[in-house]
C-alpha cells in the first residue's frame, strides 16, 4: 500500500508537464515498473534483479517512435540558422531548440508540427534546431542541454533576426521556469492568431511588389485609325502603284 501510494504521488507530479496522452500513459508505465522493481526485491532478490535486468533491456531496444508525420518546418544547423534568421528583416520566425534525446522534445513534436501547419505563411516560419548536436548554438543562444535544468524544448520568437520572447522563461538564478508546452499555452503567450494576420498581410504585399517588378507593362499595340497607321499603308500602296 506504501508503494501504490508513493507510485501515484510520483505519477501526478510529473504529469502536470505532460503535454500528450502518450506522455501521461508513459510515465504511468514508467513508475509501475519502478514500483515493481521495489515489491520484487522486498519479496526476493533474484526476482528483483531478473525484472530490473528485463525493464533495462527493454529500454535500451524499445525506444520510443519519432514524429514522422506532416510539418512546415525547417531544421537549421550551426552554419545555416543566424543566415536564415537575418536574411529578411519582415520575417517572422519560431525555432524550437530541442535534444533527440530528450523526452519532453519527443512528446512536443507532434504539437509543434501541428502548429507549424496551421500558422506557417511566407513571413511566418517555424524552425527547429538540434542543440544536442550542436553545442555551439546552445552557447550562443543560452539554452542548456542539462537534463536538471528543464529548458528543453525551449521556444524562441525572431523578429527581423532579434529575439523577442522565450519559453520557458530563465529565472535570475539561471532555473527555467516551469511551464507547459500545450497547444492553448503556445498560440496565447505567443499570440500567434495576431502574428499570423499581420504576416499574411506583409507576405501579400511582397508578393504584389514582386509581381509587379517580374511583369512590366505590356506596350500598346497602335489602331489603325491613328495616323502612325496610315502613313504606312499610303506608303505600300503607292509602290505598287509604281
Amino acid at each position: 500500500v506504501e508503494v501504490l501510494m508513493f507510485l501515484s504521488a510520483i505519477v501526478m507530479m510529473k504529469n502536470r508537464r505532460a503535454i500528450t496522452v502518450e506522455q501521461h500513459v508513459g510515465n504511468i508505465f514508467l513508475f509501475s515498473k519502478v514500483a515493481n522493481v521495489i515489491l520484487f526485491f522486498r519479496l526476493d532478490l533474484r526476482m528483483g534483479l531478473l525484472y530490473l535486468t528485463l525493464c533495462i533491456v527493454f529500454l535500451i531496444t524499445c525506444k520510443p517512435p519519432l514524429y514522422m508525420g506532416p510539418e512546415y518546418i525547417k531544421y537549421f544547423s550551426d552554419k545555416t540558422i543566424d543566415d536564415e534568421l537575418n536574411r529578411d528583416g519582415r520575417e517572422t520566425w519560431i525555432v524550437e531548440f530541442f535534444a533527440n534525446w530528450s523526452p519532453e522534445c519527443q512528446s512536443f513534436a507532434s504539437v509543434y508540427a501541428d502548429l507549424s501547419l496551421k500558422y506557417n505563411c511566407a513571413s511566418l516560419k517555424f524552425g527547429k534546431v538540434d542543440i544536442g548536436r550542436y553545442g555551439e548554438v546552445s552557447k550562443k543562444y543560452k539554452v542548456s542541454t542539462s537534463p536538471l535544468s528543464k529548458q528543453l524544448p525551449s521556444l524562441v520568437l525572431f523578429q527581423g533576426g532579434k529575439e523577442v520572447m522565450r519559453r520557458p522563461q530563465i529565472d535570475k538564478k539561471g532555473r527555467a521556469v516551469s511551464w507547459s508546452f500545450t497547444e492553448e499555452n503556445i498560440i496565447r503567450e505567443f499570440n500567434l492568431n495576431e502574428v499570423y494576420q499581420k504576416s499574411k498581410k506583409l507576405g501579400k504585399n511582397k508578393g504584389d511588389k514582386l509581381s509587379s517588378s517580374q511583369f512590366p507593362p505590356v506596350p500598346e499595340e497602335e489602331e489603325p485609325g491613328q495616323p502612325g497607321a496610315d502613313a504606312q499603308w499610303e506608303e505600300s500602296e503607292s509602290k505598287k502603284d509604281k
